[in-house]
């Protein structure tokens, strides 16, 4: 029988459609390339946090005990101020009865203010010697510490031995320190001290050469006269005494403001410039003590029981250089200055995003754990319920039922467009059916005589509807419409059911309460690669989680392959909705808020043709992830519904939202990380966490195939499905949360069909 149906609904002509369809393609590149961006940029912060913290680029290396005859004797031999003039070396010391406090390896925000306070209290001036990546994460730090009047140098950006590095990178390190310095606090610097540098009698021949480099950028290094190896922590008098020069000498005098507890430091401190100060020494800076050398006294440091010192100190602070103790400061501008900000920005959003995403994956993670571990416990119950007593005779507490068996006939709606590859199969199966059924093909405008091949067939009990191309919710609505019975059962074209799917499928519909049965979908074509993995998924991802959502009770989605309904029930909520790209997601979120349950027969199997290529996948996936997510947004009242109908809304959104959404939006960050830790953090530590998780998802994978009777050589192929095919759904879910942001719209895709679904003994089972 064959009865043609115009077009209903508010879609009125297909042009709607093809121009939607329009502004879809029209966005879809450059939301793909917007999904991927973010990814790049998030990974970017991580890179850009880890080369901060020297996970990325580090260079542990330190050279120790190396030749120096090709370094000239005067300089072995002379002070610790190394200029260059002209490509000759020169070399100064520090005045009689002159400290030059320097502090290295900082600045840090627990132990650099408190230096500054001891400072501050005692009218001193100091060098500090800051890396730069320290500088970029403590900008604040920095800019007090120069308003205060101090003076700083650079220690390259990452610590490095520099002597083992190319001149690239000595350039680097250098420009990326006085980038660091402009940004937070608006200078530059001429001051220079190497790290696991001391006194100059211990630059080698490999040293010597990185020193002419740096003296020829007009850079002066600085070393030290006296170490107090404050980072020995041998306690606050020794640091004091080994602080302490001879004989009244002047001395560069080296402590240390990071690198561990400096509570010692703190402590010395205070006591060391009490005592220098008792015997008429005058601190202050490396800039102070060069014009102290070459004649100028003036507002070079602050001395001993002299009130007009600290105020020619100040003179200079936060000015950039202005003053003799801060002469080595000039002040950034242009280029330096704004790119300066701008690394100090980034870092700032680095040093923010990724210990927030640390923790935030941290929480995602245990919830994916707590997770796995309800799938298998519930899923374990559901099984157990359902199916005792099958094949055991009814013993051990009785042989689960629904009610009284329904035997009387369905109706079955194939919606259908250009499917002449699978009709045949389609409708072949349903005439095996133990079930009486009618059969409503609604043929949606196909031009490649999908409706011919169904009336060729000769069958029946077989109705043909055509109507003009609406798309597959009108396609459904007017087989609901049409169907000569109470309860349907809804299919695709392209699938093939096991002669007794049907009669399994409609049981449930024995207790009154139940609106509508979800079945359980198969994939036939699994022999490929791709197939394979859509398999595990199947099995794994969606029938193990219906039946954790049946025992909720908060099923949110029945398979477009296969479910059945009751159409009083279908009808009462105005049908399948062209509201969202998920019609069957829609109708199961309607039909809970509307009062019904919705229930999970795992014995109604349906083989069903999944995508061939990824380029298909991709389209049908995006299509789901982007239905799915516009259901829940149309039915977000639903958390506020009261009673049983408010179940969905209290229970299966905040599952849906945080499993199939929040989580897999998420989810590429972990990879990232893994990645990131397996690179440049700990490989095997990563590695085995990684390998962890993996053996989780097995255990769940093979109880989902053990409850489904699936063959387990397929799980063979999961390791490789994690790392490819995985990646790949979570960028379509990341596609189409961009989408939703942005307001596209898609319409109903056709999938390339081979029509290879055959018999379900020929599903390659």
């Amino acid at each position: 029988m064959t009865t043609t149906t115009p077009a209903r609904g508010r879609r009125r002509a297909p042009s709607r459609m093809e121009r939607a369809a329009g502004r879809a393609a029209a966005f879809q590149k450059p939301r793909v390339i917007l999904a991927l961006l973010l990814l790049l940029a998030l990974t970017s912060v991580m890179l850009l946090d880890g080369y901060l913290r020297s996970e990325i680029g580090n260079d542990a290396r330190v050279r120790d005990g190396a030749a120096y005859d090709k370094v000239p004797g005067r300089i072995l031999d002379g002070g610790p101020l190394l200029t260059f003039d002209h490509g000759t070396a020169r070399t100064q010391s520090v005045p009689d009865r002159t400290i030059v406090l320097t502090f290295d390896d900082g600045p840090t925000a627990t132990w650099t203010p408190q230096v500054l306070k001891v400072l501050e209290e005692n009218d001193v001036d100091a060098t500090f010697f800051m890396v730069g990546s320290m500088i970029s994460r403590y900008p604040g730090v920095v800019k007090s510490l120069v308003k205060q009047g101090n003076e700083v140098g650079i220690h390259t950006f990452t610590h490095v031995d520099l002597s083992y590095q190319s001149a690239a990178r000595l350039q680097r390190e250098l420009k990326q320190t006085q980038l660091a310095l402009a940004g937070a606090a608006g200078v530059t610097t001429t001051l220079f001290r190497a790290p696991y540098s001391s006194e100059i009698d211990a630059v080698d021949n490999y040293s010597w050469p990185v020193y002419q480099e740096i003296g020829d950028l007009g850079y002066t290094s600085v070393f030290v006269d006296t170490d107090s190896d404050d980072w020995k922590k041998p306690g606050v008098s020794k640091i004091v005494r080994w602080a302490t020069p001879k004989k009244n000498k002047g001395a560069i005098v080296l402590m240390h403001d990071a690198g561990g507890d400096r509570s010692q430091t703190i402590s010395a401190l205070g006591t060391y410039i009490k005592k220098m100060k008792a015997k008429g020494y005058t601190f202050t800076t490396v800039s102070g003590a060069q014009a102290m050398l070459n004649g100028n006294r003036s507002g070079v440091g602050r001395q001993s029981g002299s009130a007009g010192a600290g105020a020619g100190a100040s003179a200079g602070a936060g000015t950039g250089g202005t003053g003799a103790a801060q002469a080595a400061q000039h002040q950034a501008a242009g280029a330096t200055l704004y790119e300066g900000r701008a690394l100090v920005y980034a870092v700032a959003v680095a040093e923010w995003v990724v210990p927030a995403l640390s923790w935030f994956l941290l929480v995602v993670g245990v919830a994916v754990m707590g997770r796995f571990g309800m799938m298998l416990i519930l899923a374990r119950r559901h099984h157990r319920q359902r199916n005792r007593g099958r094949g055991k005779g009814g013993r051990g507490g009785g042989r689960f039922s629904w009610g009284p068996a329904v035997t009387r006939p369905v109706s079955v709606i194939v919606p259908a467009y250009n499917e002449k590859e699978c009709i045949a199969n389609t409708l072949r199966s349903l005439a095996k059916s133990t079930h009486p059924i009618e059969i409503v093909v609604v043929d949606d405008g196909s031009d490649d005589h999908t409706s011919e091949i169904a009336e060729s067939l000769g069958m029946p009990n077989v109705r043909v509807v055509r109507q003009e191309n609406a798309g597959k919710p009108a396609a459904l609505n007017n087989g609901v419409r049409t169907a000569r019975h109470d309860i349907v059962v809804m299919m695709d074209g392209d699938t093939v059911f096991e002669p007794d799917a049907v009669h399994q499928l409609v049981q449930p519909f024995a207790d009154p309460e139940i609106g509508a049965v979800a079945g359980n979908a198969k994939v036939g074509n699994r022999t490929t690669l791709i197939g394979a993995w859509q398999h595990i998924e199947y099995v794994m991802g969606f029938n193990l989680d219906r039946r954790m959502y049946d025992l909720l009770r908060c099923m949110p989605t029945i398979p477009g392959a296969i479910g059945a309904f009751r159409r009083d029930a279908v009808l009462g909520v105005g049908g399948m909705s062209e509201d969202t790209l998920a019609e069957d997601t829609d109708i199961t979120i309607a039909l809970h808020r509307a009062g019904w349950r919705v229930v999970y027969q795992e014995h109604a199997r349906a083989w069903t043709e999944a995508p061939g290529s990824f380029r298909q996948l991709w389209s049908q996936r995006y299509r789901w992830s982007y239905g799915t997510m516009q259901a829940l947004w149309k039915h977000r009242k639903s958390l506020t519904d009261k009673g049983p109908s408010g179940r969905f809304g209290r229970v299966g959104m905040p599952l849906v939202v945080l499993f199939q959404i929040v989580t897999p939006v998420f989810a590429p960050l972990i990879d990232v990380f893994t990645g990131y830790s397996m690179i440049f953090v700990d490989f095997r530590a990563a590695l085995l966490a990684w390998l962890a998780v993996l053996a989780v998802q097995l255990i769940c994978a093979a109880y989902a195939f053990r409850l489904d009777r699936e063959k387990y050589r397929y799980l063979a192929m999961l390791p490789v499905q994690q790392l490819a095919y995985r990646q790949m759904m979570y960028l379509v879910l990341i596609h189409s949360c961009v989408t939703a942001l942005t307001g596209g719209r898609l319409r109903w895709q056709k999938l390339k069909r081979t029509g290879e679904v055959g018999t379900p003994a020929g599903a390659g089972r």
